[in-house]
């Protein structure tokens, strides 16, 4: 299938409402505090309980939808998009199998919550997908390039064979968004993404998406959403859709910036090994190019110790000590201190929108420092 050009999309959402605006309209989208409707007589209005849709909520999800080219459910965070479709896909009996090297949070769930209620939940890692038999699966939830690690799996590969099996097809994409990668073009059933990252841009809002091009999946998950309550607030999906309308520019911005610091860290003495799809050391560079539109503007950066790590990180004037990414500030934590199987020196290093002269030559200082 013939990938679909993403900055084109980007700039249909910018307009995407304009046929529909009348003289006088807003340009922004307000936002509506509102838990109930004006709801006389039969109840035939579109919105009509706050619970249930939110005019807010739906610009969001109209802009989404079009960036995705797929129907879009928003969620007041990338866990509770997580969710909606464990509760409303899976049933005791079902086998799913995550990645042992994705995000950690997403097995915690499963293993706490799913294994209890009769769910089968297996894991491998990324790498492992190419040869793992999906036979039996009811869903297969996919990560690539994983994180924290970085690696790859062939996604068109592996949609077609779980397809095969009768299996659903997950996509977490949040570490490429929609801009860096487009799973429903190879193959995917649904997608995830944890909107707290690139989409809201700026750390200082939690949200989430599922999207699908497959009604009777994204039925259950707004069915899901409406009776568990599991809803965005209004300033929220207010802040994820202005963050939205820059998503495209800050990426760009972010991967091209990721791209030169991958190759200047990678050549300094300091630092063991530099983990990034997009240099040719990666050793799924190939399969990068072949399935990516840019490589991401996250890195995963091994020094000798925790504490050349933590050096690093606290001592360089231009990298926040955060958790989490995506934001518009160069962030990085360690790990290890999460239990991720990583090397106790192994960074998370997202890069922000800085210049990457200034990024660089302030991450070179602290280098030469270690």
């Amino acid at each position: 299938m013939e990938t679909t050009d993403p900055k084109r999309l980007a700039a249909r959402a910018l307009h995407g409402s304009k046929g529909r605006q009348q003289p006088g309209d807003l340009v922004t989208p307000p936002i509506v505090p509102a838990s109930v409707y004006f709801l006389p007589g039969d109840p035939t209005a579109p919105h009509q309980y706050g619970r249930w849709s939110n005019p807010t909520w739906s610009a969001l999800e109209d802009a989404l939808a079009i960036i995705e080219d797929a129907e879009t459910v928003a969620f007041p965070s990338g866990m509770a998009a997580i969710a909606s479709i464990f509760y409303a896909l899976l049933r005791s009996g079902d086998r799913i199998l995550l990645p042992s090297d994705g995000y950690y949070t997403t097995r915690a769930l499963a293993e706490k919550f799913l294994v209890p209620m009769g769910v089968v939940a297996d894991t491998c890692s990324t790498v492992e997908y190419a040869t793992k038999d999906l036979n039996g699966y009811k869903l297969v939830w996919v990560e690539t390039p994983s994180n924290p690690g970085l690696d790859l799996c062939d996604l068109r590969c592996v949609a077609a064979r779980a397809r095969s099996a009768g299996a659903i097809v997950v996509a977490d994409n949040t570490t490429p968004s929609a801009f860096g990668q487009r799973p429903f073009d190879l193959g995917a059933d649904m997608l995830i993404s944890s909107d707290t990252k690139s989409v809201s841009g700026h750390s200082d809002n939690l949200l989430g998406h599922v999207s699908s091009r497959r009604g009777d999946l994204l039925g259950s998950v707004r069915e899901w959403r409406k009776l568990s309550g599991a809803i965005p607030g209004a300033f929220e999906t207010w802040i994820g859709h202005r963050g939205l309308q820059s998503l495209e520019v800050r990426f760009d911005r972010m991967c091209s910036t990721a791209e030169i610091v991958a190759q200047q860290l990678a050549d300094h003495p300091a630092v063991v090994e530099v983990r990034y799809p997009g240099l040719p050391t990666h050793p799924q560079h190939t399969l990068a190019k072949s399935q990516m539109l840019r490589f991401g503007f996250l890195l995963g950066v091994t020094f000798k110790s925790k504490d050349a790590a933590e050096r690093f990180i606290g001592e360089c004037s231009v990298i926040k000590p955060v958790t989490s990414f995506g934001g518009v500030r160069t962030s990085a934590e360690r790990r290890a201190r999460w239990g991720d199987n990583v090397a106790a020196g192994f960074v998370r290093l997202s890069i922000g929108v800085e210049v990457s002269d200034v990024l660089w030559s302030e991450m070179e200082k602290t280098l030469n420092a270690l």
